[in-house]
């Protein structure tokens, strides 16, 4: 048997049992860059992933690229490698007053519009954060604002077409890609997860022009900066993570 796990190419055992999870391959390298003593441990197709520590704690920064089924894959070796505790930071369309490009948003749960945790469980059952990581988030960053954010498959501001006016009158506050695969996934294997995100545009219907949808401003990018610390305090600050 390989000693690395065949997606991923990361180690099969021994990883830290803390991981923030981001999609962006580069992503995760440039937050690799703020840890002490940073290592790629795995690369292959869109997964990049790194150990490291952050103030003392190990930790694991991995990159699951776009949408929910490569994602899971990518949570699936984590949680095989030894991964306890996952986090994710990623970017979202705003669906809200009040939040702008920029802001960091607390996830307390998720739409599962993902297109593959149906194929998990039942859609009845809940995606959920785990408590201890929302509490931990907004002890570190207490201006974020607290939701329910929406998973949605298909999500692209060019073909983000369909009615939402339930979500928005619901108070769904944000909308992204992976977070709702993360939550089932791992409240079907009794692991922890939650997420924060990082607001790049506001993806509510009566934006003037969804086509000069422009993630890379530096706004957005301050934003990143900003929570990739909100983000790695929050991990190693979460109670019982290990």
């Amino acid at each position: 048997m390989s000693d690395v796990l065949p997606i991923t190419k990361i180690p099969r055992h021994g990883l830290p049992p803390r991981a923030l999870v981001v999609g962006d391959p580069d992503r995760a390298t440039a937050v690799a860059g703020s840890l002490e003593n940073a290592v790629l441990v795995g690369q292959n197709r869109e997964y990049r992933s790194y150990t490291g520590t952050w103030k003392g704690v190990p930790v694991v920064v991995s990159s699951h690229g776009v949408g929910g089924p490569g994602a899971l894959c990518q949570f699936g070796e984590l949680a095989e490698a030894g991964v306890r505790t996952f986090l994710r930071l990623g970017t979202a369309g705003s669906l809200a007053d009040g939040i702008t490009d920029g802001d960091l948003v607390i996830a307390e749960a998720a739409v599962r519009d993902d297109g593959v945790t149906q194929q998990l469980i039942h859609p009845e059952y809940p995606a959920f954060a785990t408590p201890e990581i929302v509490v931990a988030l907004n002890r570190v960053a207490p201006e974020a604002r607290r939701g329910v954010v929406w998973t949605r498959a298909a999500f692209s501001p060019l073909v983000l077409t369909l009615p939402m006016t339930e979500y928005l009158a619901a108070r769904v506050i944000a909308i992204e890609m992976e977070l709702s695969t993360l939550l089932v996934f791992a409240a079907l294997r009794g692991l922890r997860a939650g997420g924060v995100l990082v607001i790049d545009g506001d993806a509510r219907p009566e934006h003037p022009d969804p086509s000069a949808y422009d993630p890379h401003r530096d706004v957005v990018a301050e934003g990143v900066a900003r929570a990739t610390r909100v983000a790695l305090d929050a991990l190693i600050d979460v109670e019982g993570a290990e």
